[in-house]
């Protein structure tokens, strides 16, 4: 998707860390390349044993789902319902982590003898009315256990009817708490303020896969199952697809062993609705990295919750026959078609407002409302425009007098304290600190955009707001070899809270760059006796300021394998005057 309007200020760049004495023990102890321990001392790493973890964490260092406060009490219920062949419920969200939630648990259930069905919440103004819907389902197939997934933790009214009605409801969730907990058998969440699990940032999928791991350990030593029955590592392709579709932390070391096993799962292609999908995406499953799933599946699959039946996505995960798993596959691309027409249409009309009112863009927060927008969509476009403009930014849609909103921040400014604060005028909300959702009567919109805003004004400096490129190492081009390349896979997997490292380093253009794809610059770049091909995507407006030979520049970048050679993806770059050079331990100014 391309925006209309441009980012309104460059980048405050960050240089940094500097702690040669830490830097040069990490080389000693774990014989790094020095560039890897810079990125390491620039992304807060202290002790070895951290950066152990990090690096090298393997399966056998998962934690014991047992440590998970209330699991004893949901392993014991799920394995009651087994024994005695009762039918149980899995109720799962309608994103990406919700649907690979809901089919882990389905499919694990099956695999251990259970009686189950599944139920994924399909899109409406109002989310709390489906947790009933749900209730529906259950009684309608006489189940007597209910497992959500995803989502349950601020239903706490809505779950006491599914208890009324002598149906056991097990809670699995990760988002924060935000009024009472809901009375139910057991509630699985690492956010818990009574929770002492060691990985809070376990996502939807991850917190059902404890779940599952927990019951396997219990199966297993009641000797009700056999050892190697059941191979939990067969399940970690749909943890992994749902743990970077829902930003999971991938600097935490739980996760980031949950998704790199995940996806050797996933590379291996035994999930047959999966694997057509990844053939209709041009995905090569030897090159399946989490920013192929985050851009490529993770958008199809989402698609399904937004403009259709993510039930869809469920049974497309689940399907065993090729032919059906193509069609599905087939049918998902296309939404995704339909979902991008309309998220095209909602990006020009939210560009073109604020163009035309750039006084939206001097208050440190941005609230934006429509009866016009698609409420399945708003999450994609207040995510962007809360990236593009480095503010705390609310979408909301109106339909029938409600309004519902998808709410996206940044680091600076956690939303749950502020949404708490408006739960008077809130019919209901919920998410994480940076990524929230909530619904509200028309008539209290005006008030809580005032309110909002103004708890942004009051907490956010000035500096909070601008864009800033966090830099994680300086390089030389010798040092840019392949053997670096694959010592920085280490670092992997890359995604939310552990970006690509971006390095940077001075070098000259030596030939004018090449406008490529009419919106991008190939440039030429030269060190030393060594000179490397950069390309800057979206750049080829700055074509003019770069017409010059022999230009020194300081770039911004990401090293990539580009068949045989060692290409820079520019992130940035500064034109710099004759003599200058690289200011060593400049940084930004403390927030």
């Amino acid at each position: 998707m391309h925006s209309t309007v441009t980012c309104q200020e460059e980048p405050i760049w960050v240089y940094p860390i500097n702690n040669d004495i830490l830097k040069e023990s990490i080389i000693k102890e774990f014989k790094i390349h020095p560039v890897i321990a810079q990125i390491l001392v620039s992304r807060g790493f202290t002790s070895f044993e951290q950066i152990h973890d990090y690096l090298y964490a393997k399966l056998p260092e998962l934690h014991d789902p047992f440590l998970m406060a209330e699991m004893p009490q949901a392993v014991e219920r799920v394995c009651k319902a087994i024994k005695d062949k009762e039918n149980i419920l899995i109720y799962g969200d309608n994103d990406v982590d919700g649907m690979t939630g809901t089919t882990l648990l389905t499919e694990f259930l099956q695999d251990v003898g259970a009686n189950v069905f599944f139920y994924v919440s399909n899109r409406g103004p109002l989310r709390q009315s489906l947790i009933v819907e749900a209730l529906e389902y259950a009684l309608m197939n006489e189940c007597k256990l209910l497992i959500t997934v995803d989502c349950g933790i601020t239903a706490a009214a809505e779950i006491a009817k599914v208890a009324a009605q002598n149906v056991d409801v097990i809670i699995t969730d990760h988002h924060e708490p935000t009024d009472k907990i809901p009375h139910c058998v057991a509630t699985l969440n690492p956010k818990l303020v009574n929770n002492s699990y060691p990985n809070r940032d376990l996502t939807g999928v991850g917190v059902a896969f404890k779940l599952a791991h927990g019951i396997t350990n219990q199966l297993t030593a009641e000797g009700k199952i056999a050892n190697k029955k059941i191979d939990l590592k067969r399940y970690l392709d749909l943890v992994a697809l749902g743990t970077i579709s829902d930003m999971g932390s991938l600097s935490d070391t739980e996760n980031r062993i949950l998704v790199r096993y995940g996806l050797r799962q996933l590379r291996k292609g035994k999930r047959m609705g999966l694997s057509k999908l990844f053939s209709l995406c041009d995905v090569d499953l030897n090159d399946l990295t989490t920013f192929t799933v985050a851009s490529k599946i993770a958008p199809r699959l989402n698609s399904l919750g937004r403009i259709d039946d993510p039930r869809k996505g469920v049974q497309m995960l689940l399907v065993k026959n090729a032919e059906l798993a193509e069609k599905m596959a087939l049918e998902l691309d296309l939404n995704n078609i339909e979902r991008q027409k309309i998220e095209r249409t909602m990006s020009v009309d939210v560009d073109s407002t604020i163009l035309e009112n750039p006084e939206i863009l001097t208050n440190k927060a941005i609230v934006m409302i429509s009866d016009k927008w698609h409420p399945g969509v708003i999450a994609i476009i207040s995510t962007r425009i809360s990236k593009q403009y480095n503010r705390p930014t609310v979408m909301l849609t109106i339909d029938k007098g409600i309004g519902k909103g998808s709410v996206r921040s940044i680091p600076e400014f956690p939303l749950l304290p502020t949404l708490k604060e408006c739960s008077d005028i809130l019919l209901n909300f919920g998410g994480h600190d940076f990524a929230a959702g909530l619904t509200i009567k028309e008539e209290f919109i005006d008030e809580f955009k005032k309110r909002f805003i103004n708890s942004a004004n009051q907490q956010l400096k000035e500096f909070d707001v601008m864009s800033k490129l966090q830099l994680d190492s300086e390089i030389c081009f010798n040092d840019l070899t392949f053997d670096f390349m694959e010592s920085a896979r280490l670092l992997e997997p890359y995604g939310n809270e552990n970006p690509q490292p971006i390095l940077y380093c001075d070098a000259l253009q030596t030939w004018p760059p090449k406008i490529v794809g009419k919106t991008h610059l190939k440039m030429y770049l030269e060190q030393g006796d060594r000179v490397l091909e950069g390309v800057a995507l979206g750049r080829a407006s700055q074509s003019h300021k770069l017409r010059r030979k022999n230009l020194k520049l300081r770039i911004a970048f990401r090293p990539q394998i580009n068949k045989s050679s060692i290409q820079l993806l520019i992130v940035d770059f500064k034109i710099l005057e004759e003599g200058e050079e690289i200011k060593k331990n400049q940084s930004a100014p403390a927030a």
